[in-house]
This record gives C-alpha cells, sequence and structure tokens, in this order.
C-alpha cells in the first residue's frame, strides 16, 4: 500500500529557500517544509497545512514540480515536491510544532530561509538534489508548468 506525502518548495524575493531543520536518528537534516497526506486530505491541502505547521507560514501552489516514488524494504512511498509563494504580505517564519508528536519528541528545531550557497554547504539536504538540479531548473524558466491535477470523484 502506498503512503503518501508532500514538500514545499518557497522562495522568498531573495531567491532563498525556506527550510526546516528537523533532528531524526541522531542527526539533523535540513528539508523543505513537508510531512504525510492525512486522511481525507488531497496534496495540495497537506501541503498548506504542513507550511503552516512548520513555519506558521501561509501559502497558495504554483506547481507539482517532482513527484517522487520508493520502493524499498521501508515500504511503497511517494513525496510530490510543490512550489509556492506566500498568500499574503511577507512575514518572516515562525518554528512549529509537529502536533501528531507530543511535546518532549519535537523534531522541528529551526527554520529558516537559506541561498543557494548557503545550501551547497550544508552537511545534509534531503532530498540532495535541492542544490543544484532545483536552481538549473529555476535559471532554465522550467518552473512555469504545472503538473498537478485534481480529479472530481462524484
Amino acid at each position: 500500500m502506498w503512503t503518501g506525502g508532500v514538500r514545499v518548495i518557497l522562495l522568498d524575493e531573495d531567491k532563498r529557500m525556506l527550510l526546516v531543520r528537523q533532528h531524526h536518528e541522531d542527526r539533523d537534516i535540513w528539508m523543505v517544509p513537508g510531512g504525510r497526506i492525512e486522511e481525507g486530505e488531497n496534496a495540495a491541502e497537506a501541503a498548506a497545512r504542513e507550511v503552516m505547521e512548520e513555519t506558521g507560514l501561509s501559502i497558495a501552489l504554483d506547481g507539482l514540480l517532482w513527484h517522487v516514488e520508493e520502493v524499498s524494504s521501508r515500504g511503497q512511498r511517494f513525496v510530490n515536491f510543490f512550489l509556492a509563494h506566500l498568500d499574503g504580505e511577507a512575514k518572516a517564519p515562525v518554528l512549529g510544532t509537529d502536533p501528531e508528536l507530543a511535546e518532549d519528541a519535537q523534531v522541528l528545531r529551526e527554520v529558516r530561509f537559506m541561498s543557494k550557497e548557503e545550501m551547497a554547504r550544508l552537511e545534509v539536504l534531503y532530498p540532495e538534489y535541492l542544490k543544484d538540479e532545483f536552481w538549473e531548473l529555476l535559471d532554465s524558466g522550467k518552473l512555469q508548468y504545472n503538473a498537478f491535477r485534481m480529479r472530481d470523484g462524484k
């Protein structure tokens, strides 16, 4: 059975990417905000909810950038990577919490915008191709297409 997740790429006016630092398995991992798609919600709803929970920011989605699938000993999973922009006036992100975890089990450690150069120096970034492939797509103008579609299930 497939388990679905989302990640959201959000750039500020200086083309810095919003990242969160999470602590997993005795190490810190930088990643774009996101998480699991919950029962009864679609991927777009999950993306907006996860960004709000982790950063306090309200977003509007611009499109689906990547659909990444993994079939391994850990199971069958997919993650949709969305490109988004702030919905409303710009404000600074604030470190949120994961409502599914107890207060003493929180994994979120830091949230901030980082430049391409700062990201290149990170020891652990998930996924690693945020260091180069994303910026190549941005520079080439290939981020305009939105592959995300919702089908009316009625």
